[in-house]
């Protein structure tokens, strides 16, 4: 069985690999024996995604391409799957050995394994231990969410992807139609950031407010994607990180130490509360409402009504 598997896929990458125009699930299954013989169309189309995830993982570049008609095609074109003679020192290799390490507690720490595998055969010096202690330090970046998988890969290889978001005024989710460019990783949550198709603009998303499963759609993306995505700068702002303005809250003691940390003054009130004025810029009110009933907000008048609208939401939903 393993032996057909690999027969299988070598021939699904040679045809990719090989054509110069898409070529349809049809064509693939008219060119492939292993998916002549499937029993029916539901058997192929089943081995036919499975086989080209597989092919996917082991780094192949697989486009999916949208016809005038209609009709996906699939190709990899060859300079897209062709690497330069890699060469790494020892500092590059305790590099990418450390980046390893990050993923330890993820669900991609096998592809991070493998890909210094590859790395090794294709030249990692033989002396140099990736896994070895080069320090104190054991980074680790927790990954929770059930999206962040398909999502990585959906901006790996180019896919628009579909999903049920809940925004944080939000009593219900609802269907975005994205165009993933980048993931990353601010003070302790995933967000995305991509086109979104029904607003027409860059949109960034936290993975923890998508609810159900990542489906991928077929096509090209009809954006183009920034050489710069800035996320991090994005969610930032919504934070409050350019605030210009201070809010006063009241903070239940030994909580909210993420406020504490930014707090410029901060008072004790007694009964288990403190005083706090902390900067105040655009996206305070959805960053208080995650410690709950630990804050209150004094003042501006305008930041307490949005946190009390957006636990109203909280509460309905």
């Amino acid at each position: 069985m393993a032996i057909a598997k690999a027969e299988r896929l070598m021939n699904l990458a040679l045809c990719l690999l090989g054509t110069r125009r898409p070529l349809s699930k049809r064509e693939l299954r008219e060119s492939i024996e292993a998916y002549l013989e499937a029993g029916s169309d539901d058997s192929f189309n089943r081995m036919f995604e499975r086989d080209k995830d597989d092919l996917r993982e082991l780094g192949l570049v697989i486009e999916t391409v949208e016809n005038l008609d209609g009709e996906v095609g699939y190709l990899a074109r060859r300079d897209s799957n062709r690497l330069p003679p890699i060469t790494l020192d020892a500092e590059e290799a305790a590099a990418l050995g450390l980046a390893a390490k990050v993923w330890q507690q993820a669900r991609l720490a096998g592809a991070a394994s493998g890909a210094l595998q590859k790395l090794r055969a294709a030249g990692l010096p033989e002396d140099v231990d990736p896994y070895e202690a080069h320090g104190a330090l054991e980074p680790r970046i927790p990954v929770h969410e059930a999206a962040f998988e398909p999502l990585m890969l959906a901006c790996r290889d180019r896919r628009p992807v579909v999903f049920d978001y809940r925004k944080a005024t939000a009593a219900h989710p609802e269907q975005r139609h994205v165009e993933p460019w980048a993931l990353e990783c601010w003070r302790g949550h995933w967000y995305l950031a991509g086109w979104d198709r029904d607003r027409g603009a860059e949109r960034v998303f936290r993975l923890s407010r998508i609810t159900g499963k990542v489906r991928s759609r077929g096509g090209a993306f009809t954006a183009a994607v920034p050489d710069v995505v800035t996320v991090r700068e994005t969610v930032a702002s919504w934070a409050g990180e350019t605030a210009d303005r201070s809010a006063r809250i009241r903070l239940r003691k030994d909580a909210g130490y993420p406020l504490r940390a930014r707090a410029t003054f901060v008072r004790e009130l007694g009964d288990g509360w403190d005083e706090l004025e902390i900067p105040y810029g655009h996206g305070l009110d959805a960053w208080l409402v995650e410690f709950g009933p630990d804050v209150v907000v004094l003042e501006p008048a305008e930041l307490r009504a949005d946190v009390v609208d957006r636990l109203r939401a909280v509460a309905k939903g």
